[in-house]
């Protein structure tokens, strides 16, 4: 259960700063605090490792602390100052008020400090900066004020989300996707299949737990990406607990760029001047297939004596990518299956557990994988539906043999009838499952295993007795496409 801290009103007078043993982030380093203020101006919230004494202020502190200030310069500023120094001074025009109390949040989590206004945290960002040296110990918190008395009520001290990444994602949530038009029309089956794929999470904070950050000081750049899809393709320093961030000072954004858009779609270019940069990349991360193909390029330009142009642009493609054909995931991706299977198999990196009624925990997994297969897990994970924050999703009425079998042929892209035998009863509640999740590649191949079995006669694996029932199949336009309705007579 979260614990607040509650405060009633108090006035800060002028030069003075307010502190409380109570007021402290559970986690050194990570927290939020929520408030109302009334205030001309300077609304200032200082954050340190220990609490200051009863003369403190914050333009006498000689220790590490960070102080937020809304509305400077007599209410058109906002400002960010570490240890009294000025690193951020926008413009932040009417940030106070002066006849009624407005509603603030600041939190931190290792140097992020992300502002906001309202009576709901992790909204309404206003305001965002990432410490290029965070200052992990900042722990209590104090409330201040400039040249006139400030007031402060319902004071809460709050830990932060489960997944803290939500503060990065609000940055970017003006822009427009075309993604959620894909999502529509695929929903409402106006585009193909192929039309949705891994290409439309490149860089996109929807299901994300993990960033890059590139770029240095103030024009650091953050790029969302998936855990389980980065370390299918090659090994990544993640965590299997916590949201994590990767910090490279020394990449650019257009080398990240291209190397995350190969992860992604089996494709990119470059400028023919950053195939060594980009290279490299591939090969601290291992990410092979792309190594090779820059070392080779390289290799090749130079045997012909070219000199490597500036403007010249140089296409990259996965061995096994076919631009021109429709291709299911994971095949025409640098990604190595027999890793996502195992990833499949060991939940690593998973970010939700999927329970059946009567059958308990049946798969750790990756929504992510989920999401490129099925429209329907795809809008329950990003909706804004209960499970878009919920680690647990339940089932009933599923077979959990058959649901598995789906799972598996999520993951590896095709089905085996090796490891399974596979009855007429298994396969038609496949094709069921496939059907009500939408996975439509996957009832094509049920469909197309059906047809044979009925046109060649169906027999038990021991071949000691023969299924006698018929199945008729009665096709019925349902305005996307046509199913077949299977009857056992």
């Amino acid at each position: 259960m979260i614990e607040e801290k509650e405060r009633k009103s108090l006035t800060v007078a002028p030069f003075q700063c307010v502190w409380s043993k109570d007021l402290k982030f559970r986690e050194a380093g990570r927290g939020c605090v929520a408030f109302d203020a009334y205030a001309h101006n300077d609304v200032t919230v200082v954050f340190r490792e220990n609490v200051g004494s009863q003369n403190y202020h914050y333009k006498r502190d000689n220790n590490p602390h960070y102080t937020v200030i809304l509305g400077s310069h007599r209410n058109r500023r906002l400002k960010i100052e570490v240890d009294g120094k000025s690193v951020v001074d926008v413009e932040g025009t009417g940030l106070c008020c002066s006849f009624a109390f407005q509603s603030y949040w600041i939190s931190i989590y290792d140097g992020l400090i992300s502002v906001g206004k309202g009576r709901y945290p992790f909204q309404n960002l206003v305001f965002q900066w990432l410490d290029s040296n965070p200052n992990c110990s900042v722990q209590y918190v104090g409330f201040s004020s400039w040249d006139k008395h400030v007031g402060y009520r319902n004071v809460n001290v709050l830990p932060l989300p489960h997944n803290h990444l939500l503060l990065w994602k609000q940055v970017d949530s003006a822009e427009y996707d075309r993604k959620e038009d894909l999502e529509e029309e695929l929903e409402n089956g106006q585009t193909g299949y192929e039309e949705w794929g891994l290409k439309n999470f490149l860089e996109s904070w929807k299901l994300s737990d993990v960033v890059f950050i590139v770029g240095n000081g103030n024009i650091e750049r953050p790029v969302p990406a998936h855990k389980v899809i980065l370390q299918a393709c090659g090994n990544f320093p993640l965590s299997s607990s916590n949201e994590d961030v990767i910090q490279m000072h020394d990449v650019t954004y257009v080398v990240l760029h291209a190397f995350l858009q190969y992860i992604y779609t089996g494709q990119t270019q470059i400028l023919e001047s950053q195939l060594g940069s980009l290279g490299s990349l591939a090969l601290q991360y291992e990410v092979m297939p792309l190594a090779k193909q820059c070392k080779e390029t390289m290799e090749r330009s130079m045997l012909n004596k070219k000199l490597l142009g500036v403007g010249k642009n140089v296409e990259l493609s996965c061995p096994n990518s076919r631009p021109h054909y429709c291709v299911t995931f994971p095949l025409g991706l640098p990604i190595n299956v027999q890793r996502l299977n195992e990833l499949h198999s060991s939940g690593e990196y998973s970010d939700v557990n999927i329970y059946i009624e009567g059958h308990g925990l049946v798969a750790r997994l990756h929504k992510i994988i989920l999401s490129l297969w099925s429209v329907p897990f795809m809008k329950m994970f990003t909706n804004g539906m209960s499970e878009t924050s919920s680690s647990e999703i339940h089932l009933s009425e599923v077979p959990p043999e058959a649901f598995k079998i789906m799972l598996k042929y999520m993951y590896i892209g095709e089905l085996s009838l090796a490891d399974t035998t596979y009855s007429g009863t298994l396969l038609l509640q496949l094709l069921l499952l496939a059907d009500q999740f939408g996975v439509t590649p996957l009832y094509q191949e049920c469909c197309k295993i059906l047809l044979e079995c009925l046109s060649e006669g169906w027999s038990s694996p021991n071949g000691r007795r023969s299924y006698n029932k018929k199945f008729s199949i009665m096709h019925k336009f349902n305005g996307r496409r046509t199913r077949p309705i299977w009857q056992v007579n």
